[in-house]
């Protein structure tokens, strides 16, 4: 079993593609089932995130071989699975195979499992350190984990993966600075108006991102917190965390008129601001402007909204950019979270090795156990018989050490008929035998 991984993220494509193959909650689990069905795959784990759609899959590809008929001799395991793949997605998400093959990444083994220790550890983000996907990735996780589809040697990276987020967190500087999409996008406030203290702020979704955003809100002194969502009891917790008043979504409209920033953070999978109810709303406040901080994917706020003159639309893409000196000042400690990176993957690989050995000590135990056990057998029936204890014994260790070293014997005359002078150095090592 090999792991892999193919994905899309900020860096590789812009927002407009990135939302187009965002997994909103409710579709993951079957998603899942798919991919256990299309692979025959041991274990899959889908991690999709404002930044990021990326699928990790533990499986024997050569299966692939019946799946992508066609399939040139040439084409690797990695070629092979990532055309599955990227048809697999293209279904899924209705979006064109060419619009993909552009942007998407993919790789295996090593190189999956440093991605996953990358992404984890936050050297991967946006926003360069940044918190929240480790928590992303573990709730990723543990929805495979509920769907009983993370096998064994993808849940051993995942669990590695997380191990060595921890020590990069703890050894190193790289979360020293505050800085995340949630401070950038307070950042960007404070350079837009003057004085956050006389402003009202509408948060769409009861989400962490907005948890964050209304902690360094609240810091700053804002007049008003209000938070809508689409089940008002979410609301009322996040709202009460924070002093601040909630509403349901559908009383958005209306609450326009008296917001001066709007933060959204939705699981949508459509727009919940358009560019009509928020000319109402302007209209209502006598062109007083609002911006809009969308820092969802798919995106909360209709693009047209940035064409109205007194509305300033903000997407996670452009707030990214605000946080530049804060990220500076993370670049040494991300190249020491590097080589913690880099010993956290030979240490997985290494203690994967060591497996490797596990099944075959554990038949040789076994073929030693029955010998022992049929020797003995032998000898006690010898006993009873009324042999010599001494004998019997005797008896016992020499037929017990003659069969365990026979096949052994065998074996070394055979490699030296055969001239492999390497084999008789390798059972030196594995005896602890000191030839010269």
């Amino acid at each position: 079993m090999a792991i892999f991984l193919i994905g899309i993220n900020h860096t590789t494509a812009g927002i407009s593609v990135r939302e187009k193959v965002v997994f909103a909650p409710e579709v993951v689990k079957s998603a899942l089932r798919d991919i256990e069905v299309l692979l025959s795959a041991e274990g899959a784990v889908i991690l999709s995130t404002c930044n990021r759609t990326e699928v990790y899959v533990e499986c024997t590809f050569k299966v692939a071989e019946t799946l992508s008929r066609g399939a040139a001799p040439e084409d690797t395991d990695l070629d092979q699975f990532r055309r599955v793949m990227l048809k697999w997605l293209s279904g899924v998400h209705n979006i064109e195979q060419t619009e993909l093959l552009s942007c998407c990444y993919s790789s295996e083994g090593r190189e999956a499992v440093k991605h996953l220790m990358r992404v984890a550890s936050g050297l991967d983000s946006m926003i360069l350190g940044e918190p929240q996907i480790f928590g992303q990735i573990k709730s990723a996780f543990a929805v495979s984990q509920e769907e009983n589809v993370t096998g064994s040697g993808l849940g051993r990276a995942f669990q590695d993966a997380f191990f060595v987020a921890k020590k990069v967190r703890t050894e190193t500087a790289i979360g020293k600075n505050p800085v995340s999409i949630a401070y950038a996008a307070v950042t960007l406030s404070e350079r837009i108006f003057s004085n956050l203290n006389v402003l009202n702020v509408l948060l769409l979704g009861a989400s962490r991102t907005n948890d964050l955003v209304m902690q360094h809100l609240s810091q700053k002194g804002v007049a008003k917190l209000t938070v809508a969502n689409r089940t008002l009891e979410n609301a009322e917790q996040l709202a009460k965390q924070h002093n601040a008043s909630s509403v349901l979504l559908s009383e958005v409209p209306s609450e326009l008129e008296s917001a001066d920033i709007v933060v959204t953070s939705t699981n949508s999978q459509l727009p919940l601001i358009g560019k009509g109810i928020v000319e109402s709303a302007l209209r209502v406040r006598k062109h007083r402007p609002i911006l809009f901080l969308d820092l969802a994917v798919p995106r909360d706020v209709e693009e047209e909204v940035g064409e109205i003159a007194d509305a300033y639309l903000y997407t996670i893409d452009d707030i990214s950019s605000v946080v530049t000196d804060g990220v500076r000042s993370r670049v040494d400690a991300a190249i020491e979270a590097q080589e913690i990176i880099e010993k956290g993957v030979d240490n997985h690989f290494r203690a994967l090795r060591s497996l490797n050995a596990v099944e075959t000590l554990r038949a040789y135990r076994t073929k030693a156990s029955t010998i022992q056990e049929r020797e003995l057998e032998k000898a006690l029936k010898a006993l009873e018989k009324g042999e010599l204890a001494e004998v019997v014994v005797a008896n016992l260790a020499r037929s017990i050490t003659n069969k365990l070293t026979h096949e052994p014997s065998v074996q070394l005359k055979k490699f030296s008929e055969e001239g492999r002078q390497e084999a008789f150095e390798l059972t030196s090592e594995l005896l602890g035998l000191n030839q010269k």
